[in-house]
């Protein structure tokens, strides 16, 4: 998967949640901190925007968080392999328990390809969405960087045409699996094989 995913609040239900965000008081730190709440457009590595994810109580709640896990020598990883993620010490606590999901418009990649030399290289970029314009729910890991909420996307094998264009996708769940999904002490493996497959991908312009 690559490095953008598309906001926008006019979908059901994500309005009401970003507003809820957005007005909240972590919102506001990470405000005062330099990093206001992106709420529609491309997000990239490092934004902050509004995320699902169990509250206290443990039932469906809404965070702002930062995306991307920094690493101990510095380096930013934003997205996990759901296939591995149990097992790296970087997201394994976060895969038992603390899971989430980002509600997007689409994502973008771009066309890998084999150049002339018989190395990858970049190809036509796509809009890649949920058929039938369903919100894409990013499922994701969460944990606490000293005082402040990130996330890192997950990713698995492409399905279908996508695998045409990239050999990987972030793992989308539909939205009546999400309260399954953030409860701490599920069963993520399960979840991930009921994984949204049908997508449209779109070459941008």
């Amino acid at each position: 998967m690559c490095t953008r995913f598309h906001l926008e609040v006019d979908r059901e239900g994500v309005g009401e949640m970003v507003a809820a965000v957005a007005g909240s008081r972590l919102a506001g730190r990470f405000l005062k901190a330099g990093k206001a709440l992106r709420t529609e457009g491309d997000a990239r590595p490092t934004d902050v925007v509004a995320v699902v994810a169990p509250g206290r109580d443990g039932r469906r709640a809404a965070f702002a968080m930062q995306w991307g896990f920094r690493m101990p020598g510095g380096g930013l990883v934003v997205n996990a392999r759901v296939e591995t993620a149990a097992r790296k010490a970087s997201f394994s606590e976060s895969w038992l328990g603390r899971r989430c999901a980002v509600p997007a418009a689409w994502y973008y990649e771009w066309e890998h390809r084999i150049g002339p030399t018989g190395r990858k290289v970049a190809g036509d970029k796509f809009i890649i969405r949920p058929a039938g314009g369903a919100v894409a729910w990013l499922c994701g890991l969460y944990r606490m960087e000293g005082e402040w909420p990130v996330f890192a996307v997950l990713t698995r094998a492409a399905a279908g045409r996508l695998a045409e264009i990239h050999d990987r996708m972030p793992l989308v769940l539909p939205g009546e699996l999400l309260d399954e999904w953030i409860r701490p002490g599920g069963r993520p493996e399960a979840l991930a094989g009921r994984a949204v497959t049908e997508m449209v991908a779109e070459r941008e312009g």
